[in-house]
C-alpha cells in the first residue's frame, strides 16, 4: 500500500490533480467576485492566497516529480498552505457566526509583506465585509465550504507527506 502511495506521489497525475483543483477554486473565486458580484473581504483574500499557495506548490511538484528535494519542498508548501487556509476559514466562520459584534474585527486591506493589493487589485483588493453572508449552499456559507476544502487538502497532505518524506 505504501509503495503504491509513494509511486502515486511521484506521478504527474497526483500533482496535476492537486494543481487542477486549486486552479478551479481560484477561477470559481473570480467568478463569484466578477460574475456574481460577491465582494471579497480580507479573510476571503487571505483564503484565496492560501489556495494560490496550494496551486504554486502543486506546480512545483508537477515540475519536479522525479526529484526528491523538489517534491519535499512542494509537499511542505502544500501542507503549510492547506493548514493556514483551514485556520483562516475557521476564523472567518467564527466571525460570521458570533453573536458578539465586538468579538472580531475585519481589516480594510490585506496585510501582506509586499503590497499585492496595490500591484494586482483585481485579485487581492478587499471590497467586502467579513461578517456578511452573501452566499450559501447546502447550509454552509463561503468560509464553511472553504473550511471543508482546506480540510480535504490537509487530509491529503497528512496522507501523502510521510510517503514523500520517507519513501525516496
Amino acid at each position: 500500500m505504501l509503495d503504491r502511495l509513494a509511486s502515486f506521489s511521484r506521478s504527474t497525475t497526483a500533482w496535476a490533480l492537486l494543481f487542477a483543483s486549486a486552479l478551479i477554486f481560484e477561477v470559481v473565486a473570480l467568478y463569484f467576485q466578477y460574475a456574481m458580484g460577491l465582494e471579497p473581504c480580507v479573510m476571503c483574500i487571505y483564503q484565496r492566497t492560501a489556495v494560490l499557495g496550494v496551486l504554486i506548490a502543486a506546480f512545483v511538484g508537477l515540475c519536479g516529480t522525479n526529484h526528491y528535494v523538489i517534491r519535499l519542498v512542494a509537499t511542505a508548501g502544500w501542507g503549510v498552505s492547506a493548514i493556514w487556509g483551514w485556520l483562516l476559514a475557521r476564523e472567518h466562520l467564527d466571525m460570521q457566526t458570533t453573536t458578539d459584534p465586538f468579538a472580531f474585527t475585519c481589516a480594510f486591506e490585506p496585510n501582506f509583506p509586499i503590497p499585492l493589493h496595490e500591484w494586482i487589485p483585481s485579485f487581492f483588493a478587499v471590497t467586502g465585509s467579513c461578517s456578511s453572508i452573501d452566499w450559501s449552499f447546502a447550509g454552509l456559507s463561503m468560509p464553511g465550504w472553504m473550511e471543508v476544502i482546506f480540510a480535504a487538502y490537509a487530509i491529503g497532505f497528512i496522507i501523502f507527506a510521510p510517503v514523500v518524506v520517507f519513501k525516496k
